[in-house]
């Protein structure tokens, strides 16, 4: 009979890794905890997370230090997030392009956005509005599919960039409507919404906070939100699936996310944290006032909501033939 000693030996071995993990995850956290931020600061993915840090930094005890890695379309912040120690002390945000759309965007990525970052939770929903030149003829999105089908390839939509949510958003009311339109890329979003104002392209999905100034300043037309419901801060403008475009959702979306292997219970601490502060009044209010939607929910199910996220736009990029210029 084979001695059992190796097996005793490395089972106690286990039981006093197991325990020292257990023990370091109890004291968790014991120091600070750095949040990047895989964009530049004073953005829309930057300004709610040091409102969210500052919070949870109380929370824990523990200040959260945040740190702007902007890069590659979000990819080198996010990268650092993958390739952290996988302790607690390193986490960060997840946001569309480098968690959903880069997958099928880029032709190399460093890291497996599924395999190498663990979900905590879902912070906001960013709809868009479709918004229309005031001197095109439209006032309702079936009036611009109507004036679209009329005049193919006259048509254009501004966006902030390849593969970006503006542009991804107008890709796909090209498709659903199946419509000829022209998309114009520009090098950021101000310019393209500067030139819509001033007539040189007929629409744009811009993002819910840039686009309410130009809006209650009348300088450009309303057509349709890209969520499942209304948005209180445009209470008359109807969805895209409410003006007969059903299934049309599109965000541009941010949540928080930890290297692969953080530990379980981290990542419960943090998602209970983040639930509660996602509920607290001035937090609300701060997501809803900029036609924002706030999260929450569980690790489990932001994880399942990036998988549709890089399902639905890994189609849209592969039916327009979407590539990186």
């Amino acid at each position: 009979m084979k001695s059992l000693r190796p097996l005793v030996a490395a089972l106690a071995a286990f039981a006093a890794l197991n325990g020292a993990a257990q023990a370091q995850t109890a004291d968790w956290p014991a120091k600070p905890i750095t949040m990047i931020v895989p964009y530049a600061p004073g953005g829309f993915a930057d300004t709610r997370v040091r409102l969210l840090a500052r919070k949870l930094g109380e929370s824990l005890g523990q200040p959260i230090v945040v740190e702007n890695k902007a890069g590659a379309g979000g990819v080198v912040g996010t990268n650092l997030i993958a390739k952290a120690a996988p302790d607690g002390y390193t986490i960060g945000t997840g946001n569309l392009a480098p968690m959903a759309v880069n997958p099928s965007l880029m032709k190399e990525m460093p890291y497996d956005p599924l395999k190498d970052l663990a979900p905590v939770i879902l912070i906001e929903n960013s709809p868009l509005v479709l918004s229309v030149n005031n001197e095109l003829p439209v006032k309702t999105l079936a009036d611009l599919i109507a004036m679209a089908r009329k005049q193919p390839g006259k048509l254009s939509f501004g966006s902030s960039g390849v593969g970006g949510a503006h542009h991804l958003s107008g890709e796909m009311f090209r498709e659903q409507a199946k419509i000829d339109i022209v998309h114009v890329p520009y090098k950021g979003g101000s310019l393209a919404a500067t030139d819509l104002m001033g007539g040189h392209i007929s629409m744009m999905f811009e993002m819910g906070y840039s686009a309410l100034p130009a809006i209650q300043g009348k300088k450009i037309h309303p057509i349709a939100v890209t969520s499942a419901q209304r948005l209180a801060v445009l209470p008359d403008v109807p969805t895209m699936a409410e003006s007969g475009l059903p299934g049309f959702e599109s965000y541009n979306w941010q949540g928080i996310v930890a290297p692969a292997g953080t530990p379980a219970p981290i990542i419960a601490k943090l998602n209970a944290e983040l639930n509660r502060i996602l509920k607290e009044a001035d937090v609300q209010k701060a997501i809803a006032d900029t036609g924002s939607q706030a999260g929450g929910g569980t690790p489990e199910e932001f994880g399942a909501f990036i998988k549709s996220e890089t399902a639905k736009w890994a189609h849209v990029i592969k039916a327009g033939n979407i590539q990186l210029q």
